[in-house]
């Protein structure tokens, strides 16, 4: 009897102190912190060349790179309407955020969304925009609400698409799969996008990172400790012709819109021809080889210290033409314990990088793709004594 009594006793204690195991399809239940944003859709005038020139050759620009610029009867242009996310100091939204100045150089990236293994990651979205937009995330745990992405037969808001004027929050959860796997260091990043209508949403602008470090290894901020510069970038071709803002745009910026031919994807001769090669057609100047929203050098500083331990963040968007080749002057990075200076990205793909840069001085960094570096996908960074 007493011998059974205690078996049950044992019985029991084993019960209540056995931990309580995930249902299946259900997170980790989160062991860290909830990391609180404000994030807006906002409207902007975006300026692809800012400084109005040629940032390689140091110049105006020329006869061949004028036309990725130049404003006209029928053209647009270097300024274009554009919707980005914005980061805002709490849920009246009336204050922006002021960015970093390590984060400067991002650009049309939105905020950097961080967090730990383990944390929460909660987004109030409020949509300043005229379209239906919001913020779907890659990587991280989501309800269906909090997805940001349509379904036929179930309304947008249900799915996380906000309506013009509209908030909405989002949360995410990071469990273990969302972080570093083995072979990572310290932290790996994912993005975060408006998916309502994607090519519409990505080429106005919706685009930004998500960065999530190794339990243990984030400061209070949720960057990774052993980091001490953290450089974002995102090569993409952001066709203007697939934004919501086109028709915006041409009636804007463009002299005489009636007199444009917007299916024109390469110019016609006198006799009706069409050459197969680069043109100045109409649809093709619209196509922007972009660094963060910039072509030809007219990105903000990118600065780095000599034996600073940098990370680069690398990323890209878009259709099929959207196949990227970074390349580092001067400098090496490490990538998947192999040393490079040059990295492949596909659609949607992102990279992280390791540089400790040795050789001082401004070096070029660029697409390696011929017809890229031609449209504008050039810039520098430097590395500081």
């Amino acid at each position: 009897m007493r011998t059974s009594a205690l078996r049950l006793c044992f019985l029991a204690v084993c019960l209540i102190t056995l931990p309580c195991a995930a249902q299946p399809g259900q997170p980790v239940p989160s062991s860290g912190k909830t990391r609180l944003y404000y994030v807006s859709a906002d409207e902007v005038e975006w300026d692809y060349a800012p400084h109005n020139m040629d940032h390689m050759t140091g110049m105006p620009f020329d006869k061949s790179t004028a036309m990725w610029v130049e404003k006209g009867k029928d053209r647009i242009g270097q300024i274009y309407r554009k919707a980005v996310y914005r980061e805002y100091t709490d849920d009246t939204f009336q204050t922006l955020k002021a960015r970093p100045t390590a984060e400067e150089h991002m650009g049309i990236l939105g905020p950097v969304i961080r967090a730990e293994v383990g944390d929460t990651i909660r987004i109030v979205f409020r949509n300043h925009a005229t379209q239906f937009y919001g913020m779907h995330p890659h990587g991280v745990f989501y309800a269906k609400d909090s997805e940001g992405a349509p379904y036929a037969g179930m309304p947008p808001e249900s799915t996380g698409l906000i309506a013009p004027g509209h908030t909405h929050t989002y949360t995410w959860e990071v469990p273990e799969r969302a972080g570093p796997g083995p072979d990572d260091g310290s932290s790996i990043m994912w993005l975060y996008h408006s998916h309502n209508y994607e090519p519409k949403h990505v080429n106005a602008g919706l685009i930004g990172p998500i960065v999530i470090t190794a339990k243990g290894m984030a400061r209070p901020d949720g960057s990774p400790r052993d980091v001490e510069r953290e450089l974002f970038t995102l090569f993409m071709i952001i066709d203007e012709n697939q934004s919501h803002y086109f028709q915006h745009n041409i009636d804007t910026y463009t002299g005489d819109p009636k007199s444009i031919k917007k299916l024109e994807l390469i110019p016609e001769d006198a006799d009706g021809n069409s050459d197969l090669t680069m043109g100045h057609g109409f649809a093709l100047i619209n196509h922007k080889f972009t660094i963060n929203g910039y072509i030809f050098g007219n990105n903000p500083p990118i600065q780095i210290h000599k034996g600073e331990r940098a990370r680069w963040y690398l990323m890209t968007m878009g259709d099929g033409f959207n196949f990227h080749t970074p390349h580092w002057h001067g400098n090496i990075v490490t990538v998947d314990k192999h040393h490079t200076d040059i990295l492949s990205l596909a659609p949607a793909q992102f990279v992280v990088a390791d540089m400790v840069p040795d050789n001082v001085g401004t070096w070029m960094f660029h697409c390696h793709l011929s017809d890229h570096m031609s449209g504008g996908m050039m810039t520098t960074y430097e590395v500081l004594p």
